[in-house]
């Protein structure tokens, strides 16, 4: 039997105790906070989607960095797993739209409490308002924790569990990349991912609290498209965000920070020109009499009215019924590619996630183990891994967790 000692008591860290204390290890989790799962509590706008229940080949599509890593710790512990997991130790589920996974209760507080309990039982030792400052190895391998209040705890293996740099205040303040760096691991640059973007024009306030279903959106750098994606979108005061553009910032991060990006939106996706074309027509005739900016009402919500009245060139005063063709076309090709210019990311306080971490061609894929220091893991988001909205980043957690925790020595 040997001890492990586990930093960070948020999904990963839990999970990761789990496993190694079911294996026959003697446990003991640091956590920094008050108290474990922090970000878990928030996760799913509180409610917790644990995982998607998608076939594989869609698991594997829904990783953004760095996914063929993941071959070895998604199979050993699948998303089916994880559902099978929680049920087993009495935290129901439930499958929503797109396959999301949840808590049958909708509380993430039962989620965390489910894993508390679990290592209760398994008398896995939890500190909270423990802080770690240093790991120590000694000849390649695990030796020791340093603590902040200078205690040190020996060891004979360490998992790191410590999250990224999304939402500061549960704590996630980089501290697994400065223990990474320190061992002589190479950390990816990082920044915020699946978080809202920032948008140039200024009318983007007039349109602040809109939230538009099915529509569809492409970002472009120059002519080379480099996303494209349907869903559910939100304007801001500053910019852009629900799903379709939290998903869409990961794919994009990286050139955003680099440069402005042209997001194009088609508010009518289910329709080609000529059909939107025949709508607008029709639209027009029942309101011939009509000036322009008051014949609108039937193709978009009110705020969006004076954007689109503004941005076609087309006299609002205008009568209907003298529209050339040239402007309504012009017209009907907006409603299709309604632009805007992306500027860059909003921070960590409002990222779900971080990109970037530590580099995964220094660990093991199957063991999570470092291959710099014998005895040192690396779990969930600390690692160079990140997934679309779904259930997808929870689901890399756990895998990687299982995968550490059932590795230990």
């Amino acid at each position: 039997m040997s001890s492990v000692l586990i930093i960070g008591g948020g999904a990963s860290g839990m999970f990761a105790a789990i496993w190694a204390a079911r294996n026959g290890h003697s446990v003991s989790l640091y956590e920094k906070n008050e108290k474990a799962g922090k970000k878990l509590f928030i996760t799913g706008k509180g409610r917790c989607n644990l995982t998607n229940a998608c076939d594989m080949d869609t698991l594997f599509s829904s990783v953004v960095s760095n996914g063929r890593f993941l071959y070895s710790s998604f199979y050993g512990f699948t998303n089916h797993d994880v559902i099978d997991f929680f049920e087993s130790i009495g935290v129901p589920t439930k499958v929503e739209r797109g396959g999301r996974v949840f808590p049958a209760s909708d509380h993430s507080s039962d989620v965390i409490k489910g894993l508390l309990g679990e290592m209760e039982r398994l008398n896995v030792k939890v500190h909270f308002r423990a802080e770690v400052k240093e790991i120590i190895t000694k000849d390649g391998a695990f030796c020791r924790l340093v603590l902040s209040d200078g205690r040190e705890i020996e060891g004979d293996a360490c998992i790191v569990a410590t999250g990224g740099l999304s939402y500061r205040t549960t704590g996630s303040t980089g501290d697994g990349y400065r223990f990474a760096g320190s061992l002589g691991h190479q950390v990816t640059p990082c920044m915020p991912a699946l978080v809202p973007m920032e948008v140039k024009e200024p009318w983007i306030q007039e349109l602040m609290g809109l939230s538009l279903k099915n529509v569809e959106a492409a970002v472009f750098d120059g002519k080379k498209k480099l996303c494209q994606e349907f869903g559910e979108m939100l304007f801001t005061h500053y910019g852009v965000s629900g799903p379709l553009m939290i998903s869409a910032s990961s794919r994009i991060g990286k050139k955003l920070s680099e440069k402005e990006l042209t997001l194009v939106i088609d508010l009518k996706p289910a329709l080609d020109m000529e059909t939107l074309d025949k709508r607008v027509r029709r639209d027009f005739e029942e309101n011939q009499n009509r000036q322009f900016k008051n014949a609108l009402g039937k193709l978009f919500p009110a705020k969006l009215v004076p954007v689109m009245t503004e941005l076609s060139g087309i006299d609002p005063e205008k009568r209907v019924n003298i529209i050339s063709k040239e402007e309504r076309i012009d017209f009907v090709r907006l409603i299709k590619h309604f632009p805007l210019t992306l500027t860059g990311l909003r921070g960590y306080d409002e990222a779900i996630i971080t990109k970037g971490g530590v580099k995964t061609k220094e660990i093991d894929p199957g063991t999570m183990e470092s291959k710099l220091a014998k005895g040192v893991y690396f779990t969930g988001e600390v690692l160079d891994l990140d997934a679309l909205t779904g259930g997808f980043n929870l689901q890399i957690a756990w895998s990687t967790a299982y995968a550490a925790g059932n590795s230990v020595k």
